[in-house]
């Protein structure tokens, strides 16, 4: 098991937090995503056997928002 902090730009709300949760835990491979609006970041534990970092990036960065790194 892999865990990720991402940096995240873009999100204003908490709708926005709510479509990067959405977007991350859809992903197969992922087993938690908690997103933080007032970090501006989420942390993803995932399987690196399914998934890879720039999965998760792409995945945040087709719902709208970039992320930093």
């Amino acid at each position: 098991m892999q865990s990720a902090n991402l940096n995240i730009s873009g999100m204003v709300c908490g709708g926005c937090v709510s479509s990067v949760s959405r977007v991350l835990n859809a992903l197969d491979g992922v087993t938690k995503a908690e997103v933080s609006l007032d970090m501006h970041s989420a942390v993803v534990d995932y399987d690196a056997a399914k998934l890879n970092l720039e999965q998760l990036k792409r995945a945040i960065e087709e719902a709208g928002f970039e992320v930093a790194g």
